[in-house]
């Protein structure tokens, strides 16, 4: 919860309001009501011309996962990056996201990883999609579903030996978690995720545990003013990196001193335009580095 809240500013709504603020009618359009209010004049549109961009579906042993997907249009052999959500799922945001990757040339896939759950732009009250959703969701079936679009997209012209991943806030932690996981990736880009937490049967271990374990770097972009991570345990996390294999000792941290949690979501109150766009030109560059671009 300490997650959630950052993301919306240290505010949580009590009063159990489950008022759309736009209708979802598939996924990536329209914002879970639970982010709310929504900043429209500073969310960024990217256009999708050039590109083939639309939900796909994953085959994940017989389950149909649907992914957001969007790629350079007639192009083949592209560099994969995995896009994971916040709490809210993929939505308008996370779209875009994908739509910026795929315009620098990448192949960027967004999958639903809560849609066994539940659907996140269903509910209007944080606590519930905390409690009913998000903390219902194994570690072990998201790194099976990340496993899953890899293999899609190698199989959809992606070329699966140039792999990287970034996550924004529950994404974060995530993106730490599968460079730990998946032997394939290059690169991982985390942006503010939380390096600690609570061990249950579904979150077993953190990103702080599993510091000696990464298999690709990482790079962390956090916030200074970030009420929900503290940075003494971005400290702990550098003092781990340093003691664990070559991946772990090339991985870095950005801390933007006056940025709070989140400040890369245009689409919410949060957002700071310097660190967010500081934040993105060093992600492509992080990506370049390790042979993903």
């Amino acid at each position: 919860m300490n997650d959630a809240q950052a993301l919306l500013g240290g505010r949580v709504d009590a009063s159990g309001t489950t008022r759309r603020v736009a209708l979802k009618a598939a996924l990536g359009v329209g914002y879970a009501a639970a982010a709310a209010p929504i900043m429209a004049q500073t969310a960024i549109k990217t256009p999708a011309t050039g590109l083939v961009a639309g939900e796909v579906t994953i085959d994940v042993n017989g389950f149909k996962m649907p992914a957001y997907r969007a790629a350079p249009a007639g192009k083949t052999g592209l560099p994969v990056v995995l896009v994971i959500s916040e709490i809210f799922g993929v939505h308008e945001y996370i779209a875009d996201t994908t739509h910026r990757l795929a315009q620098a040339g990448y192949l960027a896939m967004a999958p639903e990883l809560f849609v066994r759950q539940g659907d996140p732009s269903e509910y209007g009250e944080l606590a519930k999609l905390q409690s009913e959703i998000i903390a219902k969701v194994p570690d072990a079936q998201v790194m099976a579903d990340l496993d899953a679009c890899v293999a899609w997209a190698a199989a959809n012209g992606g070329n699966t030996d140039k792999l990287a991943i970034t996550g924004f806030c529950w994404g974060g932690r995530i993106t730490w978690l599968y460079a730990a996981h998946q032997p394939k990736l290059k690169a991982g880009v985390a942006w503010y995720g939380r390096l600690v937490g609570n061990v249950t049967p579904q979150t077993p271990q953190h990103p702080l545990a599993l510091a000696g374990s990464l298999k690709a770097p990482v790079l962390g972009l956090y916030g200074g003013a970030d009420t929900g991570i503290p940075l003494d345990t971005v400290d702990k996390m550098k003092a781990e990196l340093v003691k664990g294999p070559a991946p772990a000792k090339a991985s870095e941290f950005v801390v933007y001193p006056d940025a709070p949690h989140a400040f890369h979501a245009d689409y919410r109150p949060s957002y700071r335009k310097p660190a967010a766009d500081d934040g993105w030109q060093r992600m492509l560059a992080w990506f370049k580095r390790f042979g993903v671009a």
